[in-house]
């Protein structure tokens, strides 16, 4: 037995509110599969961080899903979306207003790749032309989901999709792709789609720069499939992106207490090189506040409203690991839940966290489906049933009747 998102709450319910299961589920079949195992009332919430499968959260929690055919990251067309809520957010003139939800990873993203991985020549294109939809659409608020990143391109193709040219030395288009930046000499905005009276949010956790050692090329470039070489290469175009952004944009106010011109300060401001630096173009060019992925997501899927009186929260994800703790979504959720004071289990495929690392994440306790089934490739093969008798074992120890 389970309860919808918005209907309203009669009994003591369980809250359900996983991530996805990354290869085996979603994080709506993972909710789906706990609640059919449970057998007590629940409230399904399936979550995510701002990676793969926010648009799905978005629209399992009420938001419209809209079908839109973008350029992928290696310039193939290919059939995306973004979620839609309309009539949250006032709206401009001729705008039905609302909320777009744009996540990188479905049009911008590795799993998007048709073949092997292109560092050098990946963009971020589509992931604009998503945007420009949302705004287009009427979007008074566009929240932009980062993770899963195929490209390094410092955000240039969004930026270009946007309206933006990057020219070279000569006046040409610059193509795309984080390589073609080092020839980067001047940025054009005349045809910059219009975004006044729009509110932007880039919803992550990668607090790293876009430039040196923590930037966009040292960190993730390497998992794009850049060799050393690569690095250097898109680290050096990446430098020129922001240096020719600070002199063609008109970023010359400075940062809090920094003196540096705007770009650059936007360059170092933690989460810049969120996405192979598609954060710093959102802070550059949108304007974007950078909000952890998490906490902003549950916010806008209601949760807060959700967790009162439940008698508990069940989250979890594919693998609890190390990573885990660093704001994925099963921490963010156990954070949530605290200061409601609801208890959090946690379900997963595999954990290697202890005992003692859960609790003090606020996490009472993990169940793994390697608890049932010590083999990990039966564990995907069959991740739903197994799931369901977790949930049933679960059950019988923190559901137990007074």
């Amino acid at each position: 037995m389970f309860i919808t998102v918005w209907e309203f709450v009669v009994v003591q319910h369980v809250l359900v509110a996983p991530d996805k299961f990354k290869g085996s589920l979603t994080a709506a079949e993972v909710a789906a599969r706990v609640s059919a195992g449970l057998g007590v009332p629940s409230v399904q919430l399936p979550i995510a961080d701002g990676g793969d499968g926010t648009v799905d959260a978005a629209v399992a929690a009420g938001f419209s899903r809209i079908a839109v055919e973008v350029t992928g990251p290696t310039g193939e067309r290919i059939p995306a979306s973004y979620a839609w809520q309309a009539g949250d957010v006032a709206a401009g003139p001729g705008g039905e207003g609302g909320t777009a939800v744009v996540e990188l990873a479905d049009a911008s993203g590795l799993r998007r790749l048709p073949g092997g991985r292109e560092p050098l020549t990946a963009t971020s294109y589509g992931t604009g032309e998503l945007v420009a939809d949302a705004v287009r659409r009427g979007a008074r608020r566009v929240v932009l989901g980062l993770g899963g990143s195929a490209c390094t391109d410092g955000g240039a193709g969004l930026a270009q999709a946007l309206g933006a040219r990057l020219l070279d030395g000569e006046g040409r288009d610059l193509p795309r792709g984080g390589a073609a930046l080092k020839d980067l000499a001047r940025i054009d905005m005349s045809g910059f789609i219009d975004i006044s009276g729009v509110e932007f949010v880039v919803a992550s956790d990668v607090d790293n720069p876009l430039l040196g050692p923590h930037g966009a090329a040292a960190v993730y470039g390497p998992q794009k499939g850049a060799t050393p070489g690569d690095v250097k290469t898109l680290e050096a175009a990446l430098a020129r992106l922001a240096a020719v952004a600070t002199a063609t944009h008109g970023l010359t106010g400075a940062v809090e207490h920094d003196d540096t011109p705007r770009a650059m300060g936007v360059a170092g401001a933690p989460g810049a090189g969120a996405a192979g630096g598609v954060g710093f173009a959102a802070l550059a060019f949108l304007h974007a506040e950078l909000r952890p992925g998490i906490d902003y997501l549950l916010d806008l899927l209601g949760f807060g409203a959700l967790v009162e009186g439940a008698r508990l929260v069940i989250t979890g994800e594919g693998s609890l690991d190390e990573q885990s703790l660093r704001g994925k979504a099963p921490i963010g959720v156990a954070q949530a839940a605290a200061k409601a004071g609801v208890p959090v289990v946690a379900v997963c495929g595999r954990r290697t966290l202890s005992d003692a690392e859960l609790k003090d994440a606020g996490i009472e306790a993990a169940y793994a489906l390697t608890d049932l089934e010590p083999d990990t490739a039966r564990c995907m093969a069959e991740a739903g049933p197994l799931l369901e008798r977790l949930a049933a074992r679960l059950a019988t120890v923190h559901l137990r009747e007074a």
